[in-house]
């Protein structure tokens, strides 16, 4: 099962974007959203709403969790 740091990567690089860019959108610093992605910080329910609205998703679908 992935983590929700490899979800999150696969989003940023699906968009074309880099970290530096990602960061940039969502006013954080670069090294945020590389902790995110190796799962050593999560991203709180607001930083995560941010993201699916970025990558024009759900907060379900960007986490990884399918709708049956």
């Amino acid at each position: 099962m992935k983590t929700l740091g490899e979800y999150l990567k696969e989003y940023r690089l699906s968009a074309g974007l880099s970290q530096a860019q990602l960061a940039n959108m969502l006013n954080v610093d670069r090294t945020t959203i590389a902790k995110y992605e190796t799962n050593v910080n999560l991203p709180d329910i607001n930083m995560l709403c941010k993201m699916a609205e970025i990558f024009d998703t759900s907060i379900d679908e960007l986490i990884g969790r399918n709708k049956y």
